[in-house]
């Protein structure tokens, strides 16, 4: 497990409220919805790669960006980071279940550790654990709050006109 701490810090007011993400020199450490307002001002330097996150995440919410480009510098256990690079793979405006994840890492037993990996994810929306939902279809456990987690669900569903008559 890596034990760099991020070096810089940007704060993004978003759609969903103000979100800090940080990096190291390699790239994005964490992207985290804040229920406050920042206390402490965006790094005085800010790396080009954590201007690009803001702006890439500016589109994702406006729904003019489904993937992103960014350069991430994943901290975690061996496992954890199997199991982020896993969830890099569900494509927008789609769901698995912790299942799903666990049989993709080839061990259907480890569904419990998945769901446990799933939520200590520091890099939300990017690595995008929101699309991780139970078997039966339920919204489940999210860092950010259920409420955020069906928003991000919701937002990357294609829009559904209404009956006209």
């Amino acid at each position: 497990m890596s034990l760099q701490t991020a070096l810089y810090t940007l704060h993004l007011k978003s759609a969903m409220g103000d979100i800090a993400i940080e990096g190291s020199e390699i790239g994005i450490t964490a992207i985290q919805f804040l229920d406050e307002p920042p206390i402490e001002e965006s790094s005085a330097f800010v790396p080009d790669f954590l201007k690009a996150a803001a702006q890439q995440l500016r589109e994702y919410f406006d729904k003019k960006r489904t993937d992103f480009d960014l350069p991430l510098d994943l901290q975690g256990t061996d496992f954890q980071k199997k199991v982020w690079q896993e969830l890099l793979t569900i494509p927008y405006g789609k769901t698995v279940s912790y299942l799903d994840v666990s049989l993709a890492l080839g061990d259907r037993k480890a569904i419990r550790a998945v769901g446990t990996a799933n939520g200590r994810n520091p890099i939300a929306i990017v690595v995008p654990c929101h699309r991780v939902i139970g078997s039966d279809g339920s919204l489940t456990g999210y860092a950010g709050g259920l409420a955020r987690k069906k928003w991000l669900l919701d937002l990357e569903q294609p829009f559904v006109q209404g009956s006209l008559f």
